[in-house]
């Protein structure tokens, strides 16, 4: 860790103090002694921190971490929250337990809330709003609602920033990256980088925590649906909109989460179920950004069994080389083509080549398409077969991209709701349609044509550059300017050893020198007519070269540090 890292975690201290009780508390004083938390920031022996009140230590590890979640606040209930989406990260045990933490908290008194208001819109707010209802229609961990009155008289709903929130969240940010790269440093058989994890995460809550970015998310959807007669999102009203406030339309409706599937009638559960299956698949494959958190508290129905949906701080993005990629996965898995499946592998991941090459990997990789082999397309169980790859993925530490997960996610909230509602409905045969238009536009003949064109143009325009390029490279030759510059791979590891083969001889040669300087000055002194000086100055030089390689030896037996 270098030092403007150390500088930073240091300022954190307090919190970092307040983890560390908490991690305690719930039984894992283990944690903080493995990674040797507690001398970092007080320079205690593990075997002197006070144990402090316990509680439910005979609960799973998961339960307990997900309380340790809990009491920490905003920052760790996202943590947790992120976490219960990646089953490439964690265990599913552990994401499944992530699943129930609470985001409810106690609500903040209006009066904060209030000041908030006036903070964000200086001399402006009874311009804006005619009332503000006190009473809160929800109270998260990051945020508070309130139903308001545009001066016009729109009814809307206020969403508020946590006063405090946002300096917590920074300062845990700055922690979690710091102790980030302190694990990194000490653990490298975790599969992925928590330094690389720890960033995702901060890039996602520094989005939730923008209000301007969810407006932004919410006005996109909306753009895109605003033709759709049975799919709609909120109105955003950006004059009344800041980093810490969003305002919205509100609507009037109820959460599907509120409504029993048995006081609605057959044909109404398959519309609505049909409405959601739409506006989830129409994100994903036909616009590339999509709702990542479409559950039922989030959709609201509307009359006609149009759906709403709100909450579009989690969105995802699906490029178009992305979803090219995941209907060649499909395709490979229902002809079981290995090599196929192991190129998307390499495509949609970081993964070293080799890895697919390996006997194992191909061979589990055959298992698992083996499952889905000449499967039906109507009948084909996307979300399933993409959890079972990612999982698979999994069990070779592969990380897996995030909006892939997050897709996953989407696709596998949808499907519960449609469960819930209808049972008896087809999600894939419903959205075939959709997937054959998809298909169409890569592989048809107007699709080849315009890759066939695009490719043209490249070469075209290479063959173009080709003689500029050839030129300006024999310039650089003729004035002795060409470098060529090679990557080679764990040339840091053999940079180690030349410095410790140095370091070896190096100390290897003063402890001769010593020696034999030693051996000369006693056997003068035992030689000269008045021993004495000399004598004693050659027993010191002596104890000087034993302690000195007693050290060397020491140091070669003390365990090193595992590098990344």
């Amino acid at each position: 860790m270098n030092v403007t890292n150390i500088q930073k975690t240091l300022l954190s201290t307090k919190r970092l103090t307040e983890i560390i009780k908490v991690l305690s508390k719930f039984g894992f004083k283990e944690v903080v002694v493995e990674l040797k938390l507690d001398r970092f920031i007080s320079g205690k022996k593990s075997d002197t921190m006070p144990e402090g009140e316990q509680r439910d230590v005979e609960a799973s590890r998961p339960t307990r971490m997900r309380n340790v979640f809990e009491e920490l606040g905003p920052s760790y209930i996202k943590l947790g929250q992120i976490l219960a989406t990646r089953p490439d990260l964690i265990p599913p045990e552990w994401a499944e337990e992530f699943k129930n933490l609470q985001d409810n908290c106690g609500q903040v008194p209006f009066s904060e809330i209030k000041e908030v208001l006036a903070h964000e819109f200086p001399g402006r707010l009874d311009q804006l709003f005619s009332t503000i209802d006190e009473k809160p229609l929800a109270a998260a961990s990051m945020a508070q609602v309130h139903r308001a009155t545009l001066t016009d008289g729109r009814s809307v709903v206020i969403k508020v920033l946590r006063p405090g929130n946002r300096e917590l969240v920074e300062k845990d940010m700055v922690l979690l990256e710091g102790l980030a790269q302190f694990v990194e440093s000490y653990f490298s058989n975790l599969g992925y980088s928590p330094v690389a994890v720890a960033a995702e995460f901060s890039r996602e809550i520094t989005k939730e925590m923008n209000l301007l970015q969810e407006a932004q998310a919410t006005n996109r959807l909306r753009r895109y649906f605003e033709d759709d007669p049975n799919i709609s999102f909120p109105k955003v009203y950006r004059e009344a909109s800041t980093r810490n406030v969003l305002t919205l339309e509100e609507i009037k409706g109820r959460p599907l989460s509120s409504v029993d599937p048995k006081s609605l009638r057959p044909e109404e559960r398959r519309k609505i179920v049909a409405n959601g299956t739409d506006a989830v698949f129409k994100q994903c494959l036909r616009y590339g950004f999509f709702h990542a958190d479409p559950h039922p508290g989030n959709i609201f129905l509307l009359p006609g069994q149009k759906l709403c949906f709100i909450d579009c701080g989690m969105t995802g993005h699906l490029d178009k080389n992305t979803a090219e990629q995941l209907i060649d996965l499909v395709a490979a898995v229902i002809q079981v083509d290995i090599d196929k499946l192991c190129r998307v592998v390499i495509e949609l991941t970081d993964v070293d080549p080799t890895v697919t090459d390996r006997r194992d990997f191909r061979s589990d990789l055959l298992i698992m398409a083996s499952t889905f082999q000449d499967a039906d397309l109507k009948q084909l169980d996307i979300t399933r077969l993409l959890s079972d790859f990612f999982s698979m993925l999994q069990r070779y530490h592969i990380i897996c991209p995030s909006d892939l997960i997050m897709l996953t996610k989407a696709l596998t909230t949808i499907e519960g709701v449609a469960e819930h509602f209808d049972p008896t409905f087809n999600v894939l045969a419903h959205v075939e349609p959709q997937l054959k238009e998809v298909i169409t536009k890569r592989f048809g003949f107007t699709a080849i044509l315009h890759r066939m064109q695009k490719s043209m143009t490249g070469y075209t325009e290479l063959l173009e550059n080709l003689p500029q390029d050839i030129h300006r490279i024999l310039d650089q030759v003729r004035h002795n300017r060409l470098t060529l510059n090679l990557e080679m791979k764990r040339l840091e590891h053999l940079a180690d050893k030349v410095e410790l083969s140095s370091r070896v001889m190096g100390i290897s040669m003063i402890t001769s020198a010593l020696i034999v300087g030693s051996s000369i000055l006693i056997l003068a002194d035992a030689l000269s007519k008045k021993p004495g000086f000399l004598g004693i100055l050659g027993i010191i030089g002596l104890g000087a070269a034993a302690i000195y390689s007693a050290g060397f030896v020491v140091s070669f037996l003390l365990p090193k540090k595992k590098n990344p």
